[in-house]
């Protein structure tokens, strides 16, 4: 596996998000899944930001009654291929070996087949019936920001296309919000964050991709260990971290359970940055909606992780 980081180059891509967004918004408007058939199934696969940016609106179509999943395409037991099922296959650069040998099981057994890439001409996109192009530009940095926000939005599109452009254009105006005004609240989330320990991120179910996503640029990016929690569940399985570490969190507030979370963090004396709709965090315009957060706030821990990163460097 080739992999070419830059850190300067990393910030370039993060500070091209407002534009990259305002492009795709005529697409979305446009609906690129209008040649595609609905089905009785539909999978999601991928790998890594691929499949984080699926899960939310996996969620979103399972609660409008709709029969969802999102598989690993590195995984052995997953759903047979089928007549009836639709196989939307994610990878930025579309070279995936797992991404590429999943969808084609998926061809080979009857199933309808999606490619959803950054590029044309890919191995994935080869393989599919139907391809549709990210349009997030080249990444230079070498790291997924850009394409893994673009998926979320060309996703956001199966469930309304409208909708999808409308959150675009609101997202890439708090994305440039934040770009903006960094000087006011990064240096205290480089603080709360720290640049030698742990990470771990957090969110609600419904905005599960943003921890995922969050906790993997603190990992790529500055090499910091990371990880990331579903906020409710965190009080089951990671509260107990927070008496022998010097525990530091990002919050992505929105869960009914922040309040706990926070309390249990303050009383054994962590670190806690929220990022959202909540008093004394990091704030931006539209925050309260949740398709304008599902779109920006993975910018927080972004921009976080390049400075460490660059100051690394």
């Amino acid at each position: 596996m080739t992999w070419s980081p830059d850190p300067d180059a990393f910030l370039g891509d993060l500070e091209a998000k407002p534009a990259a967004l305002r492009s795709l918004a005529p697409r979305l408007e446009a609906d690129p899944w209008r040649e595609v058939q609905p089905t009785d199934r539909t999978l999601f696969i991928g790998m890594g930001s691929s499949r984080f940016a699926a899960l939310p609106v996996a969620a979103m179509l399972r609660a409008d009654g709709r029969d969802v999943v999102v598989e690993r395409a590195s995984a052995v037991a997953v759903a047979p291929a089928a007549p009836g099922t639709l196989a939307v296959a994610i990878s930025a650069g579309g070279t995936t070996p797992e991404t590429v040998a999943a969808l084609a099981r998926h061809r080979d057994g009857g199933s309808t087949t999606v490619a959803i890439t950054n590029g044309e001409g890919s191995p994935l996109a080869e393989v599919a019936e139907h391809h549709i192009s990210l349009g997030a530009g080249e990444e230079a940095g070498g790291v997924a920001c850009r394409s893994f926000q673009h998926t979320i939005a060309v996703l956001l599109a199966v469930l309304d296309a409208r909708r999808a452009a409308d959150a675009a254009h609101r997202a890439a105006d708090a994305t440039e919000e934040l770009l903006g005004d960094r000087a006011s609240w990064l240096p205290r989330a480089v603080d709360v964050v720290g640049d030698t320990g742990s990470v771990f991120v957090l969110a609600p179910d419904e905005r599960i991709s943003s921890a995922e996503q969050g906790a993997l640029m603190f990992r790529e990016g500055p090499r910091l260990a990371a990880d990331a929690c579903e906020t409710g569940d965190w009080l089951h399985v990671d509260v107990y971290l927070t008496r022998p570490l010097d525990y530091r969190a990002v919050r992505f507030a929105g869960s009914r359970f922040d309040d706990d979370v926070a309390r249990w963090i303050d009383e054994r004396g962590g670190r806690l940055l929220s990022v959202g709709a909540v008093s004394g965090g990091v704030r931006y315009r539209g925050d309260d909606d949740p398709d304008v957060a599902l779109l920006t706030e993975t910018l927080v821990p972004e921009l976080v992780a390049a400075d460490v990163w660059r100051r690394q460097a």
